[in-house]
């Protein structure tokens, strides 16, 4: 396929963008004849948004929990009804999870929940890219880390069976709490042995460092250090209760760190992420939503605000975390987290581009281009979703979105039926 963008807004120039494949092919003022043309007059071209840290399915549970702590949140309400979830729920879910991402214009997330093989069959129908992993527990259990471990092996072969690009395969070693360090070990050297990425939780709250330095007599991080477990593949989500040491360990190496401001600041983890010093330690760090239950939604714009004006209040400085440093981090750094050749518009790179309507008040005026994306604009401003070289969404309109919005209605209020039922 190849796709011809005319008269965009591009870098404060009026530019054309030439697709062919799933590569951009060139930039300028280009004079080639094209599958698909587009319009891109008062349309401003952007790289496609990354999430990297996701439970895609929890669509379904979006406002179902509200207002509570989180581990009450997490052991009576989200567990109870995660045991009672099936393959349906969560191809459904996902379903949705991608719809609600297109339309918000990310165009890839690093997932991690259950039936990872049922998840990738939804990413793959719906366009984007998805970082799957199946969630790890052992829980400390000899038994059950066995059989988690042979759930995992069959999860990488599945996923790979899809033999595509855009379905990735991982690890997803859930916490420190709930992973042993002997089960963090074999994650670790599954992943060297295979390529993999790994998705993690840390650091999200102050008890859960406390009651784990009770346990084990030293913080998580440099637990995980002297087990092994920390490497340049390892993806580590919210990262809130970090020393400096800590993020010297995790500069050292070469974590990467996704921020969900979101899901933080509604589930009151009671600190916000230590953003200048991880950046001043080296460390690499990129955005993330969380899932529908603690955010509630997969809108990187409005985490993009939040990150900003988080750390602004946070550290009593306006200059912190300007409009483009947030920018970089829904892009090109979740791309780099990743490790796809995206995150950027430029001649060689994925053809993973956004076109903004330039017409919507957000934009009105327009005296600063990324301050107006960051601080202004929403999700409804994107006008079309182009992931991989096919454009998913033109003029806000998806394939399918109302069978996928009907279905998924249906399914959530049979699961939380079931839960309550049992």
């Amino acid at each position: 396929m190849s796709i011809l963008i005319e008269n965009v807004q591009f870098n404060n120039k009026e530019i054309d963008i030439y697709i062919e494949g799933n590569l951009i092919s060139e930039i300028g003022d280009v004079n080639v004849e094209a599958e698909h043309v587009i319009d891109g007059k008062s349309k401003a071209a952007i790289p496609g948004l990354v999430n990297t840290h996701t439970h895609a399915a929890m669509t379904l549970l979006r406002s179902y929990a509200d207002d509570m702590a989180l581990q009450e949140w997490l052991s009576t309400k989200i567990w109870p009804v995660e045991a009672n979830i099936t393959k349906d729920d969560i191809y459904w879910g996902t379903k949705l999870a991608c719809l609600e991402m297109i339309k918000s214009g990310t165009i890839m997330f690093n997932d991690m929940y259950y039936h990872g093989e049922i998840a990738a069959k939804a990413v793959k129908e719906m366009g984007i890219r998805g970082v799957l992993s199946e969630v790890f527990f052992d829980m400390f259990d000899e038994t059950k880390g066995e059989k988690g471990k042979k759930k995992v092996i069959k999860g990488i072969e599945e996923l790979k069976q899809f033999k595509s690009e855009r379905v990735i395969p991982a690890l997803g070693p859930h916490t420190i709490y709930t992973v042993s360090g002997e089960g963090l070990q074999w994650m670790r050297e599954f992943a060297d042995k295979h390529d993999l990425l790994m998705h993690f939780h840390l650091a999200e709250s102050k008890k859960e460092n406390e009651d784990f330095v009770k346990k084990q007599g030293m913080r998580p991080v440099p637990y995980l250090e002297k087990i092994g477990f920390l490497c340049e593949n390892l993806v580590a989500t919210h990262c809130v209760w970090l020393d400096k040491k800590d993020m010297e360990i995790l500069a050292r190496h070469k974590v990467k760190i996704s921020h969900n401001p979101v899901s933080n600041m509604k589930l009151a983890v009671g600190a916000m992420l230590p953003y200048n010093d991880l950046i001043s330690a080296g460390c690499h760090v990129s955005l993330g939503t969380d899932g529908c239950a603690s955010n509630n939604n997969l809108d990187i714009f409005e985490s993009m605000k939040f990150a900003a004006l988080g750390q602004k209040m946070f550290t009593s400085d306006p200059t912190t975390l300007s409009a483009s440093e947030v920018l970089k981090m829904a892009t090109k750094s979740g791309a780099e987290a990743l490790r796809t050749n995206g995150g950027e518009i430029a001649e060689g790179m994925l053809a993973d581009i956004l076109l903004l309507n330039l017409k919507d008040p957000a934009f009105t005026p327009n005296h600063n281009l990324i301050s107006n994306i960051v601080y202004s604009a929403n999700s409804s401003c994107v006008d079309t979703t182009i992931c991989d070289g096919k454009i998913l969404m033109r003029g806000r309109k998806v394939e399918g979105e109302d069978t996928i919005l009907s279905k998924a209605n249906e399914i959530a209020a049979d699961l939380v039926q079931r839960s309550l039922n049992k």
